[in-house]
């Protein structure tokens, strides 16, 4: 009996070994690993000054972080001209005064923001594997759901109101300008498709004229939000929601999106085209993750720093 079963055990604890290393390098080093990534956008209008834009995304914030509430408020120090927040900044029911600690420093300079899902409602415990199951049955969020029911509710309100009061502007499908340094940027959002809260018909109409530069931020990048800003010519697009597919393969890259865009285009800088238009797309990676899954592999967390360059 030794000799016919001691080498199948072995490799059965190996295979076990292996699997608890990697949940532990993935929930221990590098969920919590920020990075700042660093992109050139060449969308502004020829003579323009470049512009450095923050984005922030996918927080997700739970008491206790210290660690990401830190980094958060080092961003500070990057002196960006405006921060763009693309939501799901909570995680916790009560971590509002935690997140609003982190973001203190930046909310002093100018920003927008959207929310997402997670900003109205607290996170439910899911089989990972069902994101698979969705994206094979086309299914993701509302879109496609059942509607939800029992839905924990965040206490977004408190933090809506501390954005507004520090001058942030709330893009929740509307749209509003900043003046940063002479420059009168006009920005054009919406609330988050992944639960069917967008609605685009109150804001079509593409970039304002009389503005220096026009750009559109949403949470969750579908395909019907991407087609109609791209439709409507705006220059560039920044949304979050993916987290990068934070459970990704070595040298492949992401199973899913979580939404209905394809995978190649999961986080970082694309373009996206339709009807002979052509925008630019950044999706943020985001810098949390669901407190019931607290892992990321092949995917570390991030903020970008965006500069958006003349055209060439």
């Amino acid at each position: 009996m030794h000799a016919r079963y001691g080498t199948p055990l072995k490799v059965t604890a190996s295979i076990a070994a292996v699997g608890a290393a990697g949940v532990a390098y993935a929930a221990g080093f590098e969920a919590r690993s920020f990075r700042l990534r660093r992109i050139t956008v060449p969308v502004l209008p020829a003579g323009m000054r470049p512009l450095r834009v923050l984005q922030v995304s996918d927080i997700h914030m739970v008491g206790g972080q210290r660690k990401k509430r830190a980094w958060l408020q080092s961003l500070a120090g990057l002196r960006p001209d405006f921060v763009v927040n693309t939501g799901d900044n909570l995680s916790d029911t009560e971590g509002v005064p935690e997140l609003l600690d982190a973001l203190g420093p930046l909310m002093d300079f100018p920003g927008v923001y959207v929310f997402g899902s997670n900003d109205y409602y607290g996170p439910r415990l899911r089989n990972p594997g069902r994101y698979l199951l969705e994206k094979v049955q086309g299914r993701h969020g509302l879109n496609g759901n059942k509607p939800v029911v029992g839905a924990v509710h965040n206490p977004w309100e408190g933090m809506r109101d501390a954005f507004d009061a520090a001058g942030w502007l709330n893009l929740t499908n509307t749209r509003a300008r900043l003046k940063v340094n002479g420059v009168e940027l006009a920005f054009t959002g919406l609330d988050d498709p992944h639960i069917k809260r967008d609605r685009y018909e109150r804001v079509a109409g593409g970039p304002e004229a009389d503005a220096d530069f026009s750009l559109a931020v949403v949470h969750a990048p579908y395909l019907r939000v991407l087609e109609s800003f791209t439709a409507d010519r705006y220059p560039l697009i920044l949304a979050g929601h993916t987290h990068g597919g934070q459970l990704c393969i070595p040298f492949y890259g992401a199973l899913v999106t979580n939404c209905d865009l394809d995978t190649k285009r999961v986080k970082g800088l694309s373009t996206y085209e339709t009807q002979g238009r052509r925008s630019y797309l950044h999706v943020s990676a985001g810098c949390g993750t669901n407190r019931f899954t607290p892992v990321r592999f092949a995917c570390p967390p991030e903020a970008t720093l965006l500069t958006l360059a003349p055209k060439a």
